[in-house]
């Protein structure tokens, strides 16, 4: 059992493992850990055995401040600097900062930065999260880049109570007294399947392992927890050596260091950087490689569970400290009831060759690390996904030993990780290069017998194999170049190429991001009260810091509650023989399944079945739901459901074999203006290209989740969900059932994060929970992990475009052609509708005269794709960009020039025939080019360029013409209900549900303004389709808007009502107005109603008015390439951003910021990966990589555009929940901009095929060279 599920009831805040990932690769579930020592260290409870933590104390974010109590400052802190949105998260990053402060009261920024490092955020892009922390640093280089007027100021540090560390809880005394006489005897826990062990002596440690060999030790649980997680691996028995002392033994001697197998990976970085100064640099080679891994091997929680013994033990492919510790010369210290032996961790000892490895009996006591000595020099290298917390591709230690005062070698080392099964020696080529001269041509031959030697199978783990075959010699470069510059140190003259060297130096994790906020400060006649335009902290924000907010699944256990879990197909097209349910009905505990043939209304629609009837269309449609008593029980009942398949013909799971196959799910969308044949005819060039995007998981911190509890008559349902359109899990239960809309009320507290996941999908999940409480009469819970859920729902479409350009040498655009085509999945959900938008925003910001725009969406044997933040248009506009770019390569000119040639600049008409205005468009535009010193730092990118040849900058900058809003006026209504109570408090209700965006807080505001009164009269309980029915998504980003309308519409009503009575006292106060307009019989409740927003396209004519309005942005991006692994760091990001009269700057600049960064991540590091099999791989943050604390911009600035205004919307705002998605393709055209230049000075072609996301692996690919051509060489004569 884990500390997690331990956790979990009556403590809310505790995000319960397997529901956030359960493999320690988020964050959310962080809590601290107390010894005697007193020590405290951050971990994620999902992977700590409860049994683990014998003397230990456990502080949740619980205990560290409350609402009703007293709130710590950590919780203040993230609350009022805006560091929460959906909330989910930030009891995690509370935890990770809180203790961090228990041990450094004032910590040093890299060390905040190392703290945050392993926790996940999808809503906030980071920034305020770490502004936050910054006000705790002891040295702070000042929170903002720029200067701040006063009034810029999204917080105020002074207001803020001081951290006083003397107020913090002590460590239990009960526990005090029993690490002062510490249990010896052994203690044993029993479970259902496992029994643990742990001895209180080392001698009874021995006795054990010898009377169980086949036991494994467990300290840190982070790989034996994670398989058990995923893989459903168990040992029947475990041994815990966390009370053994003997295992955590440091010592030193004049030639090496000793350090104990249960020392925790982040003691062992301490340990090691003591060592580091403490000797001389000739004597700390090793210790000084091993460091620099440990500072991205994992995250800072995982490195306080995991343990040195553990991680050498476990010998994964991908280690990154068995590369060095075996070019290092260690040596494993083993023991045994019958004695202590040595042995090398050598190539035998990672292979698990007998020869080399354990006995079954022997336990691992201490790992000795010899010093290196001088003319030695040991180096490490890695390249993963990302920056921070995330497994290698290809990692390696190298070591060499020259002959005293030359450069020839005497001794040689190399070996990598994340290139076959096992980490892989290059004994032989090692052998054949010893007495070599460290040269060119020794450099030749290195390459070519690595090569050999370090051969991966084109089906070695991970695939990339022609990535990772590029990194092995391409870090053994690397290699010999940081050893060049060490030899001319030691021998002079020692001639060096100053080109060859000038990549050298690893990047440093820098300080957290700045912000430059420009933002019009709210009229000086605005009354104090009213909030409008000012940045009110997030309603829910202190209850998000302090675990206090409640959630769908925090809700506690009803009486007589059943849990759900759904079985899934494990076949891309089959039709379905058989169900075989016997086994998993026989499982006690088990109550039921439920199938279609349960159903008692509609099973979905006719394309798309709640419940799967015959056939299966894809791996991971659900085919029926096991209830049972226990989560426990329901999961292991799946594994006894027998399903029979007969494969289906065909299979298809890409766009190119869809559009083989004439696969599609709907018509082809189109629209034309111009004469495009014409317009081709009379340019100076035409371009071709293509563009691939990938496809994007909504990854929202909370995952899918449902409880549905049946009333005792009438057939009523109370539905408590996470979704972003309640009426429609209201609609499709009411069909499912077959009951009256009437007995169905749908109920959101708050939402765990959506980005348009939580549209379509929560109505499934609810419909089949509501078949198992109708047929059992039971409440029932479904709440999918976080494996499932990547499974089963489906996510941004991926999109293959193919355009055809016609331009003049100026640059001018005539004519454009592009084709797109999206992998909806296999059914239609929002797909269609995706399409259109998809066309509709095609042109972004460009004024074209000819242009021809055709999309479809392809049909295809993988889950459905949906509906995502952006809707088609981040996936879209990046062809139309590409398309900028290419022009610009052909013409010589840099891509901002023509951006400017091309761009709309007065007022005129889009490709639909909708007018519009683009005078904000061109202001920001121009106000980005200006506050990022956009042409200087161009000519400063290109010195730098010129400067280094296997390193190279990239800058960028992208305008962006955003649509708001869906392309029906129906879709634009909205209701509102006010109530005003006799004690003077207000209750709104509206249809707006909160995601994190802050449409709550919001809707306070505009209340408070319309009623005059403060915001502590006001109160928001939940959305209800009770109180507010027939209500629409809230999406498209104008939830605010047109609920904000209703809002302001009811509390019209209410005070005109109250007029005569505030007339007649004047002097009055609010409270006895209101007793006076109850004593007068004057209703104090009033519904407020927006019609919505006229809005429509006519297809067949290819013209209509479909957005309300646009949202104005730009952002220029610089980042910095390694040519030789593809690795990047983002240097700087700059935003403009329209947003008119903000109702809120902190919660607007927190939708800009963060959208930018999921953009960010969409265009870089979100890959999803399948099997052959059509199996999505990449179910989790161990394989999905969303952007971390690391990947912010080292300087982010955001403007808004200021004295900007629009009368159509509510207090001339905009809704900006979506429109910085895009913007985050400044980096990725920023990288290819930098690809480009190491192309053009390798003499390669500057034009190339477009590939998001821009990974390490397709940047450096792209940068072919020497080491690519021998790769290719290589792969075309082996």
């Amino acid at each position: 059992m884990f500390v997690s599920v331990c956790l979990s009831p009556g403590l809310t805040a505790s995000k319960i493992g397997p529901y956030a990932c359960g493999r320690g690769g988020c964050g959310a579930c962080t809590v601290m850990v107390s010894k005697r020592d007193p020590t405290h260290f951050s971990v994620t409870a999902c992977l700590v055995p409860i049994c683990s933590l014998y003397g230990a104390a456990v502080t949740t974010v619980e205990g560290v401040g409350s609402i009703k109590t007293r709130l710590h400052p950590v919780q203040e802190r993230i609350a009022k600097s805006h560091g929460t949105q959906c909330g989910f998260c930030t009891p995690g990053m509370v935890m990770s900062m809180y203790t961090l402060l228990r041990n450094y009261p004032q910590p040093s920024e890299e060390q905040l930065l190392e703290a945050l490092g392993g926790n996940l955020c999808r809503c906030t892009g980071y920034r305020p999260i770490l502004a936050s922390g910054k006000t705790f640093c002891l040295v702070s280089r000042g929170l903002w880049g720029h200067p701040q007027s006063k009034n810029d100021k999204l917080f105020v540090k002074e207001e803020f109570q001081p951290l006083d560390p003397t107020q913090e809880l002590i460590f239990p005394p009960e526990l005090l007294r029993l690490a002062e006489n510490p249990e010896k005897r052994t203690l044993t826990f029993h479970g259902e399947r496992v029994t643990w062990i742990s001895p209180g002596t080392f001698k009874d440690l021995l006795e054990l392992k010898a009377k169980h060999p086949e036991a494994p030790l467990i300290l840190g649980n982070t790989s034996l927890g994670a398989a058990m997680r995923s893989k459903g691996h168990f040992h029947p028995i475990l041994l815990s050596p966390a009370r053994i002392s003997e295992l955590n033994v440091v010592s030193k001697t004049n030639d090496g260091l000793t350090i104990g197998a249960g020392c925790s990976l982040a003691q062992v970085k301490d340990i090691l950087a003591e060592r580091v100064s403490e000797l001389p640099e000739e004597k700390t080679q090793t210790y000084r490689a091993l460091l620099k891994h440990l500072k991205s091997l994992a995250s800072q929680q995982i490195r306080h569970m995991a343990s040195l013994g553990g991680h050498i033990i476990s010998r994964h492919s991908y280690s990154d400290l068995n590369p060095i510790l075996a070019v290092g010369n260690a040596t494993l210290n083993l023991t045994s009831e019958e004695g202590t032996r040595q042995i090398p961790l050598s190539e035998h000892f990672l292979a698990g060759l007998a020869s080399g490895d354990l006995k079954p009996e022997e336990i691992l006591e201490s790992v000795y690390i010899p010093h290196s000595q001088k003319w030695e020099f040991v180096s490490a290298f890695r390249q993963a996904q990302c920056q921070q917390n995330a497994l290698p591709d290809v990692n390696a230690g190298m070591r060499v030993l020259f002959k005293e005062g030359t450069d020839i070698i005497e001794d040689l080392g190399i070996t990598y990780g994340g290139v076959g099964a096992a980490t892989v020696s290059a004994h032989e080529s090692c052998q054949q290069l010893l007495g070599r001269h460290w040269d060119e041509l020794m450099l030749d031959e290195a390459c070519r017998r690595l090569l050999d030697e370090v051969s991966l199978p084109g089906w070695a783990p991970g695939g990339r194999v022609e990535f990772k075959r590029t990194l092995v010699v391409s870090f053994f470069f690397k290699f010999y170049l940081q050893v060049l510059q060490e030899l001319k140190k030691l021998i002079k003259p020692f001639p060096v190429p100053v080109s060859a060297l000038a990549f050298l130096g690893s990047w440093q994790h820098k300080l957290p991001p700045s912000l430059l906020l420009l933002q019009t400060s709210v009229d000086s006649r605005q009354p104090l009260q009213d909030p409008v335009g000012r940045p009110v902290m997030h309603l829910s924000g202190l209850k998000h810091a302090t675990g206090e907010a409640e959630f769908c699944d925090d809700i506690p256990v009803v009486d007589k509650e059943l849990c759900m879990a759904l079985v899934t197909s494990t076949r891309a097209h089959a039709k379905i023989l058989s169900i075989d349910l016997s086994e998993a009905l026989e499982i006690p505990g088990v109550v039921d399944v439920i199938t279609a043939k349960d159903i008692p209304g509609t099973n979905g629609t006719e394309g798309d079945k709640l419940l799967a009837v015959d056939e299966v269309l894809c791996v991971g449609q659900i085919i029926c739901a096991v209830v049972a008593e226990t989560d426990v029980q329901a999961k292991c009942a799946i594994e006894k459901i027998k399903i029979t398949y007969e494969e289906l013909e065909p299979i298809i799971f890409t766009i190119e074999d869809a559009i083989k196959h004439n696969s599609f799910l709907c018509p082809e969308k189109k629209l034309e203006q111009g004469n495009i044949k014409e317009a081709f005819e009379k340019v100076d060039q035409i371009v071709e290209g293509e563009v691939h995007v990938g496809g994007q998981e909504h990854f929202y911190m909370e995952t899918q989740r449902v409880l549905v509890i049946p009333k005792t008559e009438d057939k009523e349902l109370n539905i408590y969900v996470s979704t972003q359109d309640p009426a429609h899990v209201q609609k499709t239960v009411s069909s499912t059932l077959n009951i009256p809309i009437n007995r169905i009320t749908c109920h959101v507290k708050r939402v765990g994060g959506g980005f348009g996941g939580k549209i379509g999908r929560p109505a499934v999940f609810g419909a089949i929970a509501a078949v198992g409480a109708l047929k059992t009469g039971h409440p029932i819970r479904l709440v999918l992990d976080r494996e499932d859920d990547m499974l089963i729902t489906g996510g941004r479409h991926p999109l293959f475009g193919k355009y055809k350009v016609g331009f003049m040498n100026n640059g001018r655009i005539k004519a454009l052609d592009i084709e797109c085509f999206i992998n909806g999945g296999c059914t239609l959900d929002d797909s269609e509708l995706v399409t259109e938008f998809l066309i509709l925003k095609l042109e972004n910001a460009y004024k074209i005269r000819n242009l021809r725009f055709r999309g479809r969406a392809c049909l295809t044997n993988l889950p459905s794709n949906t509906a995502f933040r952006g809707f088609g248009f981040p996936q879209g506009t990046l062809v139309t960009e590409s398309c900028i770019t290419a022009v610009a390569a052909k013409c010589g000119l840099p891509p901002e020039k023509i951006r400017e040639k091309n761009m709309y600049r007065t007022v005129d008409k889009t490709i639909y025939k909708q007018a519009f205005n683009p005078e904000s468009l061109i202001r920001c535009w121009n106000e980005c080019l200006d506050t990022s010193s956009f042409h200087n730092r161009r000519m400063q990118v290109e010195e730098f360029n010129k400067k280094n040849y296997w390193k190279k900058r990239g800058i960028a900058v992208i305008p962006m013409k955003f649509s708001v809003g869906f392309a029906s006026t129906s879709y634009h209504q909205a209701a509102a209900l006010v109530h005003i109570y006799t004690d003077g408090s207000v209750l709104v209700t509206h249809g707006g549900n909160e995601l994190g965006q802050g449409i709550h807080t919001k809707m306070l505001q505009v209340a408070s303004r319309e009623l005059k009164i403060p915001m502590s009269y006001l109160h928001i309980c939940e959305t209800s389709t009770a109180t507010v029915p027939n209500t629409i998504a809230t999406a498209a980003s104008i939830g605010a808007d047109i609920n904000g309308r209703a809002v302001q519409n009811a509390c019209q009503i209410l005070l005109k009502r109250l007029e005569p009575i505030i007339k007649k006292n004047p002097e009055g106060t609010w409270e006895e107005w209101i007793e006076a307009a109850f004593e007068q019989r004057i209703s104090l409740s009033a519904t407020g109603y927006f019609r919505g927003y006229k809005a429509f396209m006519d297809w067949e004519k290819g013209e209509g008015d479909p957005f309300p309005y646009y949202v104005y942005g730009a952002a220029c991006s610089e980042v910095e390439i390694d040519c030789l692994t593809g690795a990047y760091k983002k240097i700087r990001t700059d935003i403009v951003m329209d947003a008119c009269c903000s109702l809120n700057p902190a919660i607007d600049i927190g939708q800009i910021e963060g959208a930018f960064i999921q953009g960010m991540g969409l265009y870089t590091t979100e890959e999803l990966k399948y099997s052959p099999e059509g199996v999505l791989y990449s179910r989790g943050p161990d394989e999905y990589k969303i952007p971390t604390i690391s990947d912010v911009p080292e300087e982010f600035n955001v403007s808004l555009l200021p004295s900007s205004q629009t009368p159509l919307t509510i207090y001339s705002s905009k809704g900006l929940g979506e429109s910085g998605m895009f913007l985050g393709s400044s980096v990725f055209f920023a990288i290819t901009d930098a690809v480009a230049a190491a192309r053009k000075e390798r003499d390669i072609a500057e034009d190339f095929t477009v590939k998001s996301p821009a990974t390490p692996e397709w940047v450096r690919m792209a940068c072919a060279d020497r080491f690519t051509e021998m790769v290719w060489n290589y792969c075309l004569f082996s």
